[in-house]
């Protein structure tokens, strides 16, 4: 078992989800610094890992997308008459 590995592995993902975080704290307080993302200045030994979605979960995204543009292009329209 390598713990080096899976330790430096936790570390990363603890600093992803603390930038996350962050970012979320610097959107709610208006804030106009975006986080910077340190998934490009982890160790090089991690290896990355590929994520991917499911087609179902793609288009739930898609359907909230368009649905929440209809909504903005509804309120558009009823603004300009």
């Amino acid at each position: 078992m390598d713990i080096i590995g899976a330790l430096r592995q936790e570390e990363s993902k603890l600093q992803r989800q603390l930038t996350a975080v962050r970012g979320a704290i610097a959107a709610l307080n208006g804030s106009g610094k975006m986080a910077v993302s340190s998934a490009h200045s982890s160790t090089p030994n991690v290896k990355s890992i590929k994520r991917t979605m499911s087609a179902a979960i793609r288009a739930r995204i898609s359907r909230s997308a368009k649905a929440r543009w209809a909504k903005i292009k509804a309120e558009k329209a009823k603004k300009e008459k």
